[in-house]
């Protein structure tokens, strides 16, 4: 017996294709879970599939939006740190007390106990610089423009200031490395109030270098 099974083409994409609305939905939800996830476990220990599972979305739609996790990682990073800083940026931009307050705010926020525990929401500097520094690729050149954004949005480059938000950028990601590293609160603790003791010297000291601290 001989059955003929006929095809019938309606003409109807089996996968319709998502808008562009849809797509840019879908592609904030990737880099949502991504700068969490590569945050909190770092970036080796984070699959393509870890972060697909985390937005809700099935792991073979990935390469609709990124060609590669190298790819990922270096637009998570800009988007972890577009969401820390430009709230920040926008507050310091009517210039004089606003920016004054608006600097200090962000200093409290970074040397605080809940910014070390928080790994997942908080700076993307301290928390995959390690993994950066071993892998570049794209992620070093976001890591390095974020780092200049940041010491800028510290201390403005003018006459006379040098690297003084350099050396206040090293200071805070620094602290916060090492809290995260202690293997007891208490001493986590002492590193980050050791940290906004050295900030307030940092930032009272003439850049010329002829301050004298102790």
């Amino acid at each position: 017996m001989i059955v003929i099974i006929q095809i019938v083409n309606t003409g109807k994409d089996p996968m319709p294709r998502m808008s562009a609305a849809e797509k840019q939905k879908s592609h904030e939800r990737i880099l949502d879970a991504a700068a969490r996830l590569f945050r909190e476990r770092g970036i080796e220990a984070t699959s393509v599939a870890d972060v697909m599972r985390e937005a809700g979305l099935t792991h073979g739609g990935f390469y609709r939006h990124f060609p590669s996790k190298q790819a990922l990682v270096g637009e998570a990073f800009r988007h972890a740190a577009e969401g820390l800083l430009s709230t920040a940026e926008t507050e310091a931009a009517p210039g004089g007390p606003a920016r004054a307050a608006a600097r200090a705010r962000y200093v409290a926020r970074y040397l605080s106990g809940e910014h070390v525990i928080d790994a997942g929401h908080g700076c993307p500097i301290a928390a995959l610089g390690a993994d950066i520094a071993r892998d570049g690729g794209a992620a070093r050149a976001e890591a390095s423009r974020t780092l200049e954004r940041m010491a800028a949005f510290l201390v403005p480059e003018v006459a006379g200031e040098g690297d003084r938000g350099l050396a206040l950028t090293a200071l805070l990601v620094g602290t916060v490395t090492l809290a995260r590293m202690a293997d007891r609160a208490e001493l986590s603790a002492r590193i980050v109030e050791a940290g906004r003791r050295a900030a307030d010297i940092l930032d009272k000291c003439p850049d010329d270098g002829s301050a004298k601290v102790g």
